[in-house]
């Protein structure tokens, strides 16, 4: 699993790129992270409101994908629940 970096890190790693006019790749491997996340990070940094309603459907995305995994699950359960009282009544 990729590391997880704090938003502050995002934030202060764009402006480095944006404001101080370092170059993305300078930038990269001096904090030791990939171009292309600083380039999102750079991305997200000057388009702030975009990024926010892309992240929130991210989140409501994975958050339905685990709800359907649950109940695909619970219904697979209840399918063989059936098939077994539907052989053996009573």
């Amino acid at each position: 699993m990729p590391p997880r970096y704090t938003d502050e890190f995002k934030q202060e790693a764009a402006k480095q790129v944006t404001q101080y006019n370092y170059p993305i790749k300078e930038v990269a491997e001096r904090l030791g992270v990939h171009a292309d996340s600083l380039k999102k990070w750079v991305k997200q940094y000057k388009h702030p409101k975009e990024f926010g309603q892309q992240q929130a459907s991210n989140d409501e995305i994975r958050r339905l994908r685990a709800e359907l995994k649950r109940v695909t699950e619970e219904r697979d359960i209840l399918k063989k629940a059936a098939a077994y009282f539907a052989r053996n009544p009573g």
